[in-house]
Order: C-alpha cells, then sequence, then structure tokens
C-alpha cells in the first residue's frame, strides 16, 4: 500500500508552496484593511434597544411614498380601474404596468379565493399598483381574511340597507370601533409586524366600498352613502338590471333612470368635500362610456374585465384569420369557378 507523507516544519512547509504553479497563497495577493476602517454600519450594543427605533420612521417613509386611493380621491381625481377575474398574476402585472390606477381582484365572481388572491397582489405590489378586493360575501370572515392581505381597498357585495353598510365598516376595524379580529403582528397588511404605525393609520388608508345593485338599495341609497366609514358606493348595474327584471337588457330606459336617480343620491352626500359621504364608482358598459360615467360626476371607473379583454382579442384574431382564408378563396375564383359574388351573398345571408 502507498503512503503518503507530509512536511510538518515549518521550512518544509514553505518548500511546498514554492513547488506549486501559480500560488495563490503568496503574500503579495493579501488585502490589508486598516483597522479603523468600517464596512457597515453598528447596530445599537444595548440587547433593550426596541425595535421600532432601528427602523425608518413612518413618517419619512411615508413622505416618499405614492398617495392612497383614498387619498387620491379626496383630492379629486379620477381613478381608472379593472377587475381581475382570471386570477393570474401575469396578467395582474400587465394590468400594473398598463397604468391602471387600480386593480379589483374579484372573489365574488372569480374562481380564486384569498390563497390565489395573494399572488395577485405580490403581482400589483411590484408595479406599484394599488389592490382591491371584492369580497363574496359581505361577512367579517371573509373580511378578516382579506384585509389581514393588506390591500388598498376593501369592496363588499349587496349592501341593500344602511345596516348592512354599518357592518361591513365595523368588520374592518378593530375593537372598540369594530369587530375585525387581530393578528396586527404577524399580517401583511403590517408588514408582518415591521410597520409601526400600522393600528394608527390602517383607517385612514383603508378604501371601504359598499355595492349597491338592487331595487330596494337604490331605495335607501342616501343613508347607506351617509353611513360613516363608506367610502365609495359602488354601483352594480347587471344586478340591478336583473332585480329591475330587465336580466337580459341592462340599457334599459327604465334601467337607466333608476341608475341616475341613484347617482344623484350619492353625490348629494358630497364625498370627500369634508362633509362625509360617499363617492361615486362603477363599471362601464356598451351603453355607457367611461367618459359619460365621469361626467355625470363618477371617481372611480371600472372599464373592463381581463377575461373580457382576452375573450375580445381572442375572437378578434380567430375573426381576422378566417376573413384571410375567404378573402384567399375569393381570390382563388377570379378564374371563374366557384359561385362568385352572388354565392357569397347567398353565404353571408344564411
Amino acid at each position: 500500500m502507498a503512503t503518503f507523507t507530509y512536511p510538518t516544519s515549518s521550512s518544509s512547509l514553505l518548500t511546498l508552496r514554492q513547488t506549486l504553479p501559480n500560488n495563490p497563497f503568496t503574500p503579495k495577493t493579501l488585502i490589508h484593511l486598516p483597522p479603523t476602517s468600517t464596512r457597515f454600519p453598528k447596530l445599537p450594543s444595548s440587547s433593550t434597544t426596541p425595535l421600532k427605533t432601528l427602523l425608518i420612521p413612518r413618517s419619512a417613509a411615508a413622505a416618499a411614498a405614492p398617495q392612497t386611493l383614498k387619498s387620491r380621491l379626496n383630492d379629486g381625481d379620477t381613478l381608472y380601474g379593472l377587475f381581475l377575474l382570471s386570477f393570474s398574476p401575469t396578467l395582474a402585472e400587465i394590468a400594473g404596468l398598463a397604468g391602471y390606477d387600480f386593480v379589483v381582484v374579484d372573489m365574488e365572481h372569480g374562481h380564486g379565493g384569498v390563497s390565489d388572491a395573494l399572488p395577485c397582489l405580490h403581482a400589483l405590489a411590484a408595479t406599484s399598483t394599488p389592490a382591491i378586493l371584492r369580497l363574496p360575501e359581505s361577512n367579517p370572515t371573509w373580511a378578516k381574511k382579506a384585509l389581514d392581505l393588506g390591500p388598498q381597498g376593501i369592496m363588499f357585495p349587496m349592501i341593500d340597507s344602511p345596516k348592512l353598510a354599518r357592518k361591513a365598516v365595523s368588520y374592518c376595524r378593530f375593537p372598540p370601533k369594530g369587530v375585525r379580529g387581530s393578528a396586527h403582528t404577524v399580517v401583511r397588511a403590517s408588514n408582518y409586524g415591521i410597520d409601526p404605525g400600522y393600528l394608527s393609520n390602517y383607517e385612514d388608508e383603508l378604501l371601504i366600498m359598499c355595492q349597491v345593485e338592487s331595487e330596494e338599495a337604490v331605495k335607501k341609497i342616501e343613508e347607506i352613502a351617509a353611513v360613516d366609514g363608506v367610502d365609495c358606493i359602488q354601483m352594480g348595474p347587471l344586478d340591478l338590471s336583473a332585480s329591475m327584471g330587465y336580466l337580459w337588457d341592462p340599457g334599459n330606459k327604465k334601467v337607466r333612470e333608476v341608475m341616475r336617480s341613484a347617482e344623484k343620491g350619492v353625490l348629494k352626500t358630497a364625498g370627500g368635500s369634508g362633509g362625509g359621504g360617499a363617492f361615486l364608482a362603477g363599471f362601464a358598459m356598451p351603453h355607457d362610456s367611461p367618459d359619460d360615467m365621469r361626467g355625470r360626476g363618477y371617481h372611480m371607473v371600472s372599464g373592463a374585465v381581463d377575461v373580457g379583454l382576452f375573450r375580445s382579442a381572442a375572437v378578434e384574431d380567430v375573426k381576422k384569420f378566417k376573413m384571410s382564408l375567404m378573402a384567399g378563396w375569393e381570390d382563388d375564383d377570379e378564374d371563374g369557378s366557384g359561385d362568385g359574388k352572388d354565392g357569397d351573398e347567398k353565404y353571408w345571408s344564411e
């Protein structure tokens, strides 16, 4: 058996180093820093220093942060947004990069829940785009789980009375003002407990939206809008038209008349003017464009739904391809073969 012996004396070790090619241990390759040089700031040595004193003050961070939806509305801005039903983080990110003022992640009509919404909120946060979560149902459990994710806004469906509006607001506030369960030391809404000012500021920054989408609710819309804590009334034209018996005709004259009456009721509450009340929010429809809505006093307009945009683009893409095929067939018939123009007219008339 072969044996390996290694030098033990310092002189033998020096001899071994000298025999190695491109010796990496030569003194000239070492960089000596002066003992007074400092690469990183030193933390306070006392173990009793509170964590919050080591963090950037909230006031300083807030000065550089973008405005919230709530502050922009109070400043008189008109905001344009998108509803996200696909729960696709990729589409959420595209929406944010496209420049929408907000994106509503729709847990009412979309297939996803809280765990599906979180990646969408991550994608929107990466583009500095505010997220609003629409709940599938107005109850404290859904509100608690949604609010703990830290959206800028929350939307409650089917608010038909001031009583329901007051309940919705209570779901958003911690005791004694409300009934929201508290885990503020660990949830995303407070940056997992790193934000020391969360409890002092969450009410000022959260936009609470109540949907009015039935004839019964429209009759009480001024009372709903006047409830303390309700920031926006979101009109629901499709459910409203269905409640009136016009499921297939949301643009019906009678539906439009009720919508106009409801809008005026919200505007009477003078949302954002310092006297309480709510702002007006709603969906654009084929018969009601975003420009028309803005002219009537809407401050939040949702112009599209992600799946609707993709559906329209996909249908148009297929249509263009099939039309190009038909154009090719017409070119082939120029030699006299086939039915010609009369045949085409007959085909389209069928």
